[in-house]
């Protein structure tokens, strides 16, 4: 028979045992965070002057309009106070009870005990008053520049969302159910989840949204069959093996971003669009980026155009012995795709037969929600952390492009890892998403400024290669998929830019979802639709306004388009040939290297 003393003991024990694994933890957090290397606070928030310029704008409207800002503040104070005396009355007249919540959904408040228990009501109810008041206070702020005035609302909804009290364990029911149901294991566990994060990420809190003890390239991620069949220090380029005995005589050549690794088109069996085109007739090569240290730090655009696009392209003319390939470019790597086009223009080299762009820029004059990070300052700090470590670093693109979604890809995760000491999910998608990659100095500062703020490419032109290169420029058959809610590469953006290209035979779609998804979208899935519009008017919202829906994936659209431009068929090819024998199996090696910086 079991007795309180028992009992006692047991949770003694336990108690004692979670004391000195807290302490264990506390001694190697504190060791991760002395090895942490420094970022320069400019990455981490705007310069003073631009607070400083809010508060002079906000006094200056206050003293010409009191009348609207007096309005506000009463109306804050006034939904504080009552607030609070509906706490109390509903207190005092039907004991422990919730006032009436008229509150919206929001999954941050998902439990029933932010409803109904008087305490954590109060709160949200409370965050949310303050929440509106800061949102009205910096839209009183007038005659502000225009991109500083989306950076001050960009800062002050961050703030908003950090102190949201369901990021705090005194005022998260969630976390403190589960702290009582564990005995305080969930505590625990928590703080070794946050302990790995920081391990792993040299003291930066970065936090992790996959289980990536799940997953293994080349064993249940990046399975596609194929070999390396040529290496540069800058790339290695895969041949997937035909899945048909005919294919079409022009090879097709993706480029992927360098941002992250290609294997996103080639996650697993369902959703790989590089085994469905291998599937569709085609010989098919995918570039895999080397991820740059810092002895990389000094290749630039030229480089990528050089020793990347045109060094890929060559080998693959050479290795299929065809005079011409199909080209693809994604993100960044599609942009480049357009310089390398334009170079080749001028240089007389007709070496690709047509190019296909998944979600690329070229005109940059609309940032869109990168705007805060594309100002003097914040670039001015990314000049400074290059010049220290020879790359832009990829937890400081993680942390950035985090922050974008900072509810979905910070806090929520860090609240089930760290509060609640869940194991991150064993997803695919965001195992790739963690994979991040180093970005070379040389060639950041170069898109940063020459691209991104300058605009030159769209403009006066841009100078590379001994040649000013133009969007007009880029003159064969092009293909654009672009994504309705892609926050990284606006559809309108995109659209804006390919409308100025020199091309007579271009064609335009706009897939359903955003900037991954829309684009890793199978047709058997039956899920995301696309636009068309036979026309191209110059405003995107014209285009728009004149498209027609499409249900189900863009791909078979696109497969039509590419292969009346991809010549007739032939026998399937072997991997390699004509002087390139396979090196290793694909993946490849690229593809799992995680240099030192």
């Amino acid at each position: 028979m079991t007795t309180k003393d028992d009992v006692s003991n047991e949770n003694l024990d336990k108690m004692q045992a979670n004391l000195q694994r807290v302490e264990a933890l506390t001694e190697r957090l504190m060791l991760a965070i002395s090895g942490r290397k420094a970022v320069n606070p400019t990455l981490s928030g705007p310069g003073t002057e631009l607070y400083a310029q809010a508060a002079v704008n906000y006094w200056a409207e206050m003293v010409e309009n009191p009348k609207r800002i007096y309005e506000h503040q009463l109306e804050y104070w006034g939904k504080s106070v009552q607030h609070f005396v509906a706490a109390q009355e509903a207190f005092a007249t039907e004991g422990f009870k919730a006032p009436a919540d008229h509150t919206g959904d929001d999954k941050r408040f998902g439990n029933p005990l932010w409803q109904t228990h008087p305490y954590f009501n109060f709160v949200k109810q409370q965050y949310l008053i303050n929440s509106d008041a800061i949102r009205k206070a910096v839209d009183d702020v007038e005659d502000m520049d225009p991109k500083d005035k989306r950076r001050l609302n960009y800062f002050s909804e961050q703030i908003i969302a950090m102190m949201a009290p369901s990021n705090f364990l005194g005022t998260n029911p969630d976390a403190l159910e589960r702290a009582v149901q564990t005995e305080g294991e969930s505590l625990v566990r928590g703080l070794e989840n946050l302990v790995a994060d920081m391990e792993a990420n040299d003291g930066e809190l970065l936090v992790k949204l996959c289980d990536e003890s799940a997953f293994e390239l080349g064993r249940n991620v990046a399975t596609s069959e194929g070999s390396v069949v040529f290496r540069n220090e800058m790339l290695e380029l895969i041949q997937y093996k035909a899945a048909t005995e005919e294919v079409h005589k022009t090879p097709l050549l993706i480029f992927p971003p360098w941002i992250n690794k290609f294997y996103i088109l080639d996650l697993k069996a369902e959703n790989s669009l590089i085994k469905w085109i291998t599937e569709q007739g085609y010989t098919l090569f995918v570039v895999s980026w080397r991820n740059p240290g810092r002895a990389q730090g000094i290749w630039g655009m030229e480089d990528y155009i050089e020793t990347g696009f045109k060094e890929a392209i060559r080998v693959t003319k050479e290795i299929t012995g065809e005079k011409q390939v199909n080209a693809v470019g994604y993100c960044i790597a599609g942009t480049t795709l357009h310089l390398t086009l334009a170079d080749m223009k001028a240089k007389g080299d007709t070496s690709v037969k047509s190019a296909t762009f998944f979600t690329a820029l070229t005109d940059f004059g609309e940032q869109g929600e990168f705007t805060p990070f594309l100002q003097d300052d914040f670039v001015d700090g990314i000049e400074e952390e290059v010049a220290d470590y020879g790359v832009l670093r990829s937890v400081i693109m993680s942390r950035t492009m985090s922050f974008l979604r900072s509810n979905d890809l910070v806090y929520g995760p860090a609240i089930k890892s760290y509060m609640m000491g869940e194991t991150p999910p064993a997803f695919d998608l965001l195992f790739w998403n963690g994979d991040a990659t180093n970005l070379p100095g040389k060639m950041v500062m170069e898109y940063l400024r020459g691209l991104c703020q300058k605009n030159a490419f769209v403009g006066e032109g841009y100078e590379l290669l001994g040649e000013r290169l133009h969007v007009r420029d880029v003159e064969i058959p092009l293909f654009a998929v672009t994504c309705e809610t892609d926050h990284i590469a606006a559809w309108r953006d995109c659209y804006r830019g390919f409308g100025m290209t020199g091309a007579k035979d271009k064609t335009f779609v706009v897939s359903q979802s955003g900037h991954i998804a829309g684009v890793v979208n199978p047709p058997s899935k039956k899920k995301y639709g696309h636009y068309t519009n036979e026309e191209l008017p110059e405003a995107a919202a014209d285009w728009w306004e004149g498209a027609t829906f499409h249900e189900g994936s863009w791909w078979p659209r696109w497969e039509g388009w590419l292969g009346k431009r991809s010549g007739t068929m032939i026998p399937a090819r072997e991997l390699g040939g004509n002087g390139y024998e396979p090196l290793c199996a694909a993946p490849g090696t690229y593809v799992k290297l995680k240099p030192e910086v």
